[in-house]
């Protein structure tokens, strides 16, 4: 693959210093203490990169926050917003809309057999929130079960959904659904279950699951609610055998299973849905992300023939003013079908299995702060610690200030070298673009040494 050729970028610190006062007068950012964050000022993109008002031109080793899964600007895509904002920017959901349908039909041709409608939401939060109305009503039955490392959404329902610290606020202010319950997922490297082998971590992970399937009371369960690979919280790659379990215990109780496919999906793993990997079929899958590279928001959930019938003679109690928008739509159409022209799914997983899994091996090898790798397709996670023998995480869990000075400090060495990763606690996360070229991979990865070369300073084994 090769990569979109930059434009000439010439450097405008005026203009970045403008836009920096612009932002910080009037702009909220997320999940932020609004005066201790700095944000970089971007000035254009193209390809596997972007480039601030300085001139200085970073590798997007993150995919923004991990969808710009072809990269930025393509040009196949640009042209078909243009096209649309052309001939019909928006038009209300319950109207039929050639786009629309295009990208549904897409879509459920590469998802499992029996999932052929698509509900279409504006991001990934509300394909959750909506997945999970649907199994509500459909089962009758309140509750939801989701894992403690997770990461589903900002909305009422999702982020209680959650997993991570970014729900204990949200919980302390009264922003909850009482019908989730939380289970611990597999995790081999720091196993709940004191397993020592992916086999005796997929059954134990699956025999604590159904005890909390039989003491929540499984006619009062919906839905089990799973990251098919866990993204923001460790690229945890599930052991063979545990999503079979998974749907098999779903089965066995009437408990419908969701897969949350937001990061996963279109691509990522080097497959067009991660299911795919492991040859199992959910009930529902929530996606946005990569279903257009984020260029237009838009989300979704692909429902099942059964409860897609539940709705034939019943009213979905839901609904979104932009369900559908036919300019997201129609970068979703582009997107899926240049996926296909460029062969880009095939070519992920050929960066997993020929660039990043043997390269990132290899640093783990050079260097002590590295306690195990993960990783499928173009989604890696360094897993670094403090001593690999007791495995101590190298910054806390939900390190913050001070905690967080070491991770910060890897994260500058890596912008220092123009690659930007993604960190996440004491994870290092490499999710570039899809098509990211191998040269490109290698120069990102030269930039990954240098900063795994401080996170060694910090090695105390």
């Amino acid at each position: 693959m090769t990569d979109t050729a930059l434009p000439h970028i010439a450097a405008d610190p005026d203009k970045g210093k403008a836009v920096a006062e612009l932002d910080r007068a009037h702009v909220f950012h997320s999940w932020s203490a609004q005066d201790q964050i700095a944000p970089l000022p971007v000035a254009g993109a193209a390809g596997s990169r972007f480039w601030d008002y300085e001139g200085n031109v970073y590798l997007d080793f993150a995919s923004q926050l991990v969808y710009t899964n072809i990269g930025h600007q393509h040009p196949k895509v640009v042209a078909a917003i243009q096209e649309q904002a052309a001939k019909l920017c928006t038009i209300a959901p319950a109207f039929a809309n050639d786009v629309r349908a295009e990208a549904a039909e897409l879509i459920t041709s590469h998802a499992p057999e029996g999932l052929n409608r698509v509900f279409f939401t504006n991001g990934g939060a509300d394909a959750i929130e909506n997945a999970v109305r649907m199994a509500r009503v459909h089962t009758g039955r309140p509750k939801v079960l989701t894992a403690y490392r997770s990461y589903h959404g900002n909305t009422a329902t999702a982020i209680t959904m959650t997993g991570d610290p970014r729900r204990w606020a949200n919980e302390s202010a009264g922003h909850h659904d009482g019908g989730v319950q939380k289970f611990f997922g597999p995790y081999l490297y720091r196993s709940s279950f004191y397993a020592t082998t992916e086999a005796e971590e997929s059954e134990r992970a699956l025999a604590h699951l159904e005890q909390t399937i039989q003491l929540q009371g499984p006619g009062t369960i919906a839905a089990i609610v799973l990251e098919t690979v866990v993204g923001t919280n460790g690229i945890l790659i599930p052991p063979p055998g545990y999503l079979a379990g998974v749907r098999a215990l779903c089965d066995k109780y009437g408990i419908l299973y969701i897969a949350d496919e937001v990061m996963a999906g279109f691509g990522r793993t080097g497959a067009w849905f991660a299911v795919d990997h492991w040859g199992v079929t959910p009930d529902l899958i929530a996606f946005a992300k990569g279903v257009n590279s984020g260029y237009v928001p838009l989300g979704g959930v692909i429902i099942s023939d059964q409860v897609y019938d539940t709705f034939r003679n019943r009213a979905f109690p839901g609904g979104l003013t932009y369900s559908g928008h036919p300019l997201a739509c129609a970068a979703a159409v582009a997107t899926i079908k240049t996926m296909r022209e460029e062969r880009i799914v095939e070519h992920a997983a050929w960066l997993g299995d020929t660039v990043f899994g043997p390269a990132l091996r290899e640093l783990a090898q050079k260097h002590p702060s590295v306690g195990e790798v993960r990783g499928i397709g173009a989604f890696w996670a360094l897993d670094l610690v403090k001593n690999r023998d007791t495995r101590e995480m190298f910054v806390p869990y939900a390190a913050a200030g001070a905690d967080a000075a070491p991770m910060n400090a890897v994260f500058a060495e890596a912008k220092k070298h123009g690659v930007w990763p993604m960190p996440h606690f004491n994870r290092l996360q490499l999710t570039p673009p899809l098509n990211l070229a191998e040269d490109d991979a290698r120069e990102g990865l030269a930039g990954i040494d240098a900063a795994l070369t401080v996170a060694d300073s910090y090695y105390e084994g």
